[in-house]
């Protein structure tokens, strides 16, 4: 009868392996989160309230039905803007155009280079972060599975 005072951590083997599955799942949960919060804001971003704008829909805009000319370049509406002016709804961003037909100067939505670019680095910013961290999982189960069998090869030669 042999006793075993070795008390095994609880790192060891199969309890290391389990426990980076439980971490892998938690964090491919908090990436899907963070994924469905990231297409929510984006949409905020870019679509229209139509739900709480569409009793205050004003006509169809000039710049749908004739010829118009651009009166002032694409500009960042203020938050007052953002209240009455309709088109800074969508985007935070609006232009000035002229309908020379109907005589009338009305706001158009666009999208502005500066807003595009830091969407651009922002999205760049998170790919970048996922491949570190998954490079860091990669290197963690890797590390786990080269004890496992630094293990497994221990005891088959202990029991030669």
């Amino acid at each position: 009868m042999s006793t075993n005072w070795e008390v095994p951590t609880p790192f060891e083997g199969p309890a290391l392996v389990n426990w980076c599955r439980q971490i892998l799942r938690g964090f491919l949960l908090t990436l899907l989160y963070l994924f469905v919060v990231n297409v929510r804001l984006a949409d905020m971003l870019t679509l229209n309230e139509a739900k709480n704008s569409a009793s205050s829909l004003p006509a169809t805009p000039c710049w749908q039905r004739e010829q118009f000319v651009v009166a002032g370049e694409c500009k960042k509406c203020t938050l007052f803007e953002v209240k009455t002016i309709f088109a800074c709804v969508k985007t935070g961003f609006a232009m000035k155009i002229d309908c020379p037909t109907s005589q009338r100067e009305e706001y158009k939505s666009c999208r502005s280079a500066s807003m595009e670019e830091t969407l651009f680095w922002r999205f760049e910013g998170t790919v970048i972060s996922l491949a570190a961290v998954f490079a860091a999982l990669v290197v963690l189960r890797q590390r786990a599975l080269d004890r496992l069998a630094s293990e497994k090869v221990r005891k088959q030669i202990e029991s030669i």
